[in-house]
Parts: structure tokens; sequence; C-alpha cells
């Protein structure tokens, strides 16, 4: 029987950079995986849908690019076979990629489903039949799957999850997203800047609830502008299929209508896998669908930990990677391992306009006590977005007024992805509201955004 110090179940972004962190800390380590490495993530989740929106991205472009003095002859048309085919040759060389580095770091593969035993002990089920394993430290990176809806079970024609919905073969003429979270949002952007006809149904008061409100709202205006017609406080209820797509009831705040559309993506959040893992065998607890860890990622089982999706939110890609680092570390006893901390991890959402968060929304700062400060800088009052053509949206900061410290930063407008970061770093220092006027930002930047709300929070705003 094979003996690990440290194995991982789960090969997803939590998984394999947990793997490889053990490996550098010279411990034995393996790996199980049921499917592909790289998990969700890298294979039908993020890598993936961002490519996706990429080619929409440069479809829109190509739709305005006359106003740039770039005239492209002839009808504009968009490929989505192409697009498709680009988008899983991303991602399969990312799969690749995760193979090679764990053979680099000497991380032993195995395939198959595995289940704990108690007391280290795991049984691997494959192809090629099972074997056993014992471990003095087992991680759980096992993720997560769509929750499903009452009736509308997925059924890979007409009910999507998302792999059907980022590899059609065909636009529908139709669509209908249930959930306006992050990943409802980027179908619904995506497949409407194509040309599709979107309705966007959410449960919540609003979309994207998890963003500050100021966001949400312009968001829901800048998709509505966008042709989607979107309902919050919606229920989809008594789903029918027809030979033409989808009939179904809709409640939204009270006003049922009849709906159709040719397809439906149910978006409407996830639950952790938990099921056929073995846990009856040990103290791992489940709640809500989630199993339930302490900061350090350690379960109610000595010697099992759980990481990423499958251990709660954020449900985020980095979340889990940054969370996998951390518990190995701890298991390894370094003097600076450090506990993830939730309120440090940035949102991304990948629609148009983009959205990013980081931190306390404006609501939870003042629920929390905080006297706040708060300041608003709009891309229209920004150069580098000018000539991008893409001045919608605007930067939000939430400063304690007395402290200075950075309690919160969100924003939507024009590559706000890749500027989160920068907020992301300053919560980690523990900066303040001195240290970000009187660092000096690059012009023509989109970055000058974030200094001039800053400003805007303490009344020092230049370009307002």
């Amino acid at each position: 029987m094979a003996q690990f110090q440290v194995l991982i179940i789960g090969a997803g972004p939590g998984g394999y950079v947990a793997a490889i962190r053990a490996a550098q800390l010279g411990f034995t380590t393996a790996i199980v995986e049921r499917a592909e490495l790289g998990g969700v993530c890298l294979n039908w989740g993020c890598i993936p849908t961002k490519t996706l929106l990429r080619s929409a991205e440069l479809f829109r472009q190509a739709q305005s690019s006359g106003a740039f003095g770039v005239v492209l002859d002839g009808t504009v048309r968009f490929d989505i076979r192409a697009a498709v085919a680009h988008s899983r040759e991303v991602a399969g060389r990312l799969n690749r990629g995760v193979r090679g580095l764990l053979k680099k770091h000497g991380v032993q593969v195995l395939t198959g489903q595995a289940s704990l035993q108690g007391e280290g002990l795991v049984r691997i089920e494959g192809s090629n039949g099972a074997q056993q394993v014992s471990a003095d430290h087992i991680v759980l990176a096992t993720g997560a799957r769509p929750r499903e809806l009452a009736g509308f079970t997925p059924d890979g024609e007409y009910i999507w999850t998302a792999r059907e919905a980022m590899t059609p073969q065909a636009l529908p003429a139709s669509l209908t997203v249930i959930g306006a979270g992050a990943i409802g949002v980027e179908f619904a952007s995506f497949y409407a800047a194509l040309g599709v006809e979107v309705t966007l149904l959410e449960a919540a008061e609003r979309i994207v609830p998890q963003e500050d409100e100021e966001i949400a709202t312009h968001l829901h205006a800048r998709l509505t502008e966008q042709g989607i017609a979107i309902h919050v406080g919606a229920r989809a209820e008594a789903p029918e299929v027809t030979a033409s797509g989808v009939r179904m009831s809709v409640d939204a705040a009270g006003v049922r209508f009849d709906h159709h559309s040719e397809k439906v993506i149910v978006a409407a959040g996830i639950v952790g896998n938990v099921e056929n893992l073995g846990l009856e065998n040990t103290a791992v607890q489940v709640e809500k669908h989630h199993i339930a860890v302490d900061r350090w990622s350690a379960t109610g089982e000595p010697g099992v930990y759980a990481i990423g999706d499958v251990a709660g939110p954020p449900w985020l890609a980095h979340k889990a990677s940054h969370e996998g680092v951390a518990c190995i570390e701890r298991i390894a006893g370094l003097a600076d391992a450090h506990a993830l901390d939730p309120e440090a991890v940035p949102s991304c959402t990948y629609c148009h306009p983009q959205v990013a968060s980081v931190g306390l929304t404006e609501a939870l700062a003042r629920e929390r006590g905080h006297t706040v400060s708060v300041g608003r800088f709009s891309f229209v009052g920004n150069g580098k977005a000018l000539a991008l053509g893409d001045s919608q949206g605007f930067v939000k900061t939430v400063m304690d007024a007395h402290s200075g410290e950075l309690l919160g930063a969100h924003l939507i407008g024009p590559d706000v992805t890749e500027l989160i970061g920068t907020y992301a770093l300053g919560r980690t220092l523990e900066t303040t509201e001195l240290e970000i006027m009187r660092t000096v930002f690059p012009h023509p930047t989109l970055s000058e955004a974030l200094h001039e709300s800053v400003l805007d929070a303490f009344d020092r705003p230049i370009h307002l």
C-alpha cells in the first residue's frame, strides 16, 4: 500500500496548488482526480468563459471600429464554432500545463474516485480497479457543482449547465439565464453581445447581490441598455420543454407572466461536492452542503482538511489557491503561515462592463459601526478611458473617516478586474488614505481613477 505524507483529493486550482506547495516543502505528495487536472475552473469555468468573453469583446469593438478610423469593409459576423474551438484549445493548453507542473515537482497523480476510510486510509476506485493508500494529512479540494432548481433539470439540449453554454454549435434565438450572480451576468453579457435575445432572472432584489448596491444599480442599467430584459425578485416555475424551447411561469415581485425561450441556463448558485467521499467514516461535518472548517481549513477529523469551494464562500479560484497554500504551510509548521481573510479576497465579474471589488460594501461598513468617507470617480473624467472609447462606470472607495483605513473598493468599467489588485494589495499592507494620496499614479492610465476616488472621499478631488 502506497503511503504519502500529504494526499490531495481534487486537482482544481485549490488542490493542484496545494500539492505543488506540499512538494516544495519536502512532503511526499500525491493528488487524486476523477476527471480533468485543473478542475472545473480551468477546463469548464474561469478560463474558457473568459476566452469566450474576450471573443465577444473583440466582436463589439469590431462593430464600432469606424469611430477609431478602422474601417472593416463588409459585414462583421461572429463565428461561434471558431470561438468555442479557441476557448477549448486554451483550456487544453492549461490542462497540459498543470500536468507538467505536477510532474516537475514530483507529485504523483492518481486517477479515480477517492473515499475516506478513516485513520488516514483512502480508497481510490479508477478504471483499472481499486487501490488503497494512506496519508498523514488529507486535503479535500473536491470543488462544487451548480445548484439544481426544481423542474429545471439540465438535459443538455434545452436546459443548459455552464458546460453546454460554453460549447454551443449554434447561437439560440432566445435565452433565459436564471441567476444574476457573476456566472449569470457573464453568460447574459456574452450572448447579448452576439445578438441573442436574453432574459435575466434573479431571485434577490437586485442583480449581483454580493456587490455594493450602487455598482449593482449601474450594472443593471448598462445591461438593460444592451437589450437584456432583467427581472429581479423573480422566480421561475413550472417549466415545460417543448419542441421550440422551454415555457415557464415567472413571478417577478408579485407580477406573474408566462415566458418562453429557446434555451435556459441555470446559474443559481452552487453546492459543494461532498458526496461519495466517505465522510461518514470520519468526524468531518457538513453544513449547508459544504464542509465545516476552522480558519486553517481543518475539519473535525484530525489530519483531514478542506479548501476551496467545498469549504464554502467566497467561491473563487484564487481563494481556493491561497487557502491551499495556507493550509499546507500550517501543516508544515511554518512560522509565517497565515490564515486567509475572506474579506481580503477580491471578486471579479467579466461581463460588459466589468465589475470588481474587495472588502466591505458601504452598507456593511456602516452596519459594523464605521463612520465612513465615501469617494467616487467616474471614468468620464479619465483620459485613458476616453481614449479607449469606454468611459462609462466609476470607482467607489469606502474609507474609515477617522483612521483613514481602506475598508472596501468597488469598481465598474473598463478593465477594472485588472485594477482591483491595487486595492487588494493596499488592504494587505493596511494602507491609509494619506499613503494612497501620496502615491504617484502614472498618466494616462485607468489607475488614476483609483487615486481620484480616494481624494474625493476626503474632499480633495482634482478632476471633479
